[in-house]
């Protein structure tokens, strides 16, 4: 269950007010708006009503939540909202409402006259039926359910996609190298447009003076252009910031470019990319991406649950994907976005089901349902053979040489520690692994007797982002002795840029014999040890 409690503006509804809410979402540029749909299919609005954009028919704020009448048994199925803010909705029957700022015609009736209620967007969507909308800051966009991609509004850059600058006053399809191909997917950033169709391609348009288009350039684009760079790849969604897009793939890849000012592209750095970069490479597969317009802010979601956010979080730059404790990737902008907007139309109805992955995650050392248990520094862990002959060939071998009646219930294991054998279960039933460095160097022993080599990868990958000083020979002892051919080349080249300091540690005059003579010889080769 979602808590939209986790969004300031919700703290002034009662118990009984949040707990009739089927749908929510917060915007404006604050977050000082909101807008919800109740159980019973009357939709509700408060805040700010900045630009009338809550669609009372006035412009006073309200603490107290005001009804629109106009927009109640509607079943609202996706919405979408600007910088203005202007707001636009589409209905399960693909009608489309807009509302709010109209200085530069988002709202699609052809007048710059700010809509103070909600109204149906007519012009060329009447005979559509819609089930998607996007808006960047002052332009909108719809797609309807045959594929067709209609845009208006602002067009300074490009962003409608109707080969000019000049505004667009009422929806125009969008055509040029979209023309008979099948839009699945649509995203906007502040003024640059993005669209998925169902080969998988990418195209973008607008503003690309960060990059945002991915198209290797900075000039920007009045049509469509193909995302050339992603051939090759299949991407299932797209996402875009105020400057920069995520895309993810059918194999749950993760993409990003643009801009990267505040880390949003998760490279490490701050550097922007004009081209698409993978990203959490040696994380597990990634099932959902997020990011919103307003917010420089980037979250994803893997296959078992994990949540992790990037970018400008609370004002710090988190230039590489964080692990959270979130359960979903809502609640990332809810507390770490500026302004804490939601970047979808929130469902917060119960989902009483899980997923296959998030199943098998929650019955990992589980006593109730497992048939097997390793005992190891005298502590049990609870195992299903099934799972594990499934996940690992070192198991299916194991459980063929004695059979049912002859497998024991407690196996013992002495070879490893506790916190790297339960670690190694763990990731058969999650994909991923968090252990500290020192640990994880237990764990790549086990990978490489184990022959399971994704693992080794993963280890490699912890103990890199995890050397220090201090630790630095102990690692390198490591992966000489476990033949990580590319671990060892980096924690060399670790030890001779800070030379000084790690000759001064115990690890280092505790290294084995030869292991140190061949470090200073290689070392030497250098030139390290001139002085």
């Amino acid at each position: 269950m979602v808590d939209v409690g986790k969004w300031p503006i919700f703290t002034l509804l009662s118990p009984q007010e949040i707990a009739s809410i089927r749908k929510a979402c917060v915007f404006g540029t604050s977050a000082n708006e909101a807008i919800y749909i109740t159980h019973n299919d009357e939709v509700f609005v408060f805040g700010l009503n900045c630009s009338n954009c809550l669609g009372t028919g006035d412009n006073q704020s309200t603490i107290v939540p005001k009804k629109l009448e106009a927009l109640c048994g509607k079943k609202i199925s996706s919405l979408s909202y600007g910088s203005g803010p202007h707001v636009v909705l589409c209905t399960e029957d693909g009608e489309v409402y807009a509302w709010g700022h109209n200085g530069y015609s988002q709202l699609g009736n052809g007048t710059t006259n700010q809509g103070i209620t909600p109204v149906q967007v007519c012009t060329n969507l009447l005979i559509k039926k819609v089930v998607e909308v996007a808006c960047g800051s002052h332009h909108s966009m719809a797609l309807s359910f045959d594929g067709d991609l209609y845009a208006w509004g602002y067009n300074n850059c490009g962003q409608v996609g109707s080969g000019s600058t000049a505004n667009q006053p009422t929806p125009r399809r969008v055509s040029n190298c979209l023309q008979g191909k099948m839009v699945v997917g649509i995203a906007c950033g502040q003024t640059s447009s993005m669209a998925v169709v169902n080969n998988g391609e990418v195209y973008g348009w607008g503003y690309n003076g960060n990059g945002q288009l991915g198209l290797g350039n900075n000039g920007n684009q009045l049509t469509p252009c193909r995302v050339a760079a992603l051939h090759g790849v299949c991407i299932l969604q797209i996402a875009c910031g105020y400057a920069h897009t995520l895309a993810l793939t059918d194999e749950g890849l993760l993409y990003a470019w643009g801009a990267n000012t505040y880390g949003q592209l998760g490279t490490g750095n701050k550097s922007n990319q004009l081209s698409p970069v993978q990203i959490m490479m040696e994380k597990e597969r990634v099932v959902e991406i997020a990011a919103c317009h307003s917010a420089h802010t980037s979250a994803a979601k893997t296959q078992s649950g994990q949540v992790y956010m990037w970018g400008q979080c609370r004002g710090q730059s988190v230039i590489f994907p964080h692990l959270t404790h979130f359960a979903c990737t809502d609640d990332v902008f809810a507390c770490f976005a500026t302004p804490a907007v939601m970047w979808r139309l929130l469902s917060v109805e119960h989902e009483d089901f899980l997923t296959v992955a998030e199943s098998l995650k929650k019955e990992f050392d589980s006593p109730e349902t497992s048939d097997l248990k390793f005992r190891v520094d005298g502590k049990y862990i609870h195992v299903h053979k099934a799972v594990l002959k499934i996940r690992c060939e070192h198991f299916r071998t194991m459980f063929q040489s004695y059979w049912n009646e002859d497998m024991k219930e407690v196996i013992e294991i002495d070879q490893f520690s506790y916190p790297v054998y339960r670690a190694f279960l763990e990731y058969l039933y999650t994909d991923s692994v968090d252990l500290p460095p020192e640990d994880a160097i237990g764990l790549l022993d086990l990978a490489t007797s184990y022959c399971e080599n994704r693992l080794k990868k993963l280890c490699q990958h912890i103990i890199k982002r995890g050397i220090t000083v201090e630790n630095a020979f102990s690692l390198l002892s490591a992966a000489v002795r476990y033949d990580a051919e590319d671990l060892e080349e980096f924690c060399f080249k670790f030890c001779v840029n800070h030379l000084t300091e790690v000759t001064q540690t115990t690890a280092f005059w505790q290294m084995d014999g030869p292991l140190l003579k061949e470090f200073i010889a290689k070392a030497s080769k250098c030139g390290a040890f001139k002085n």
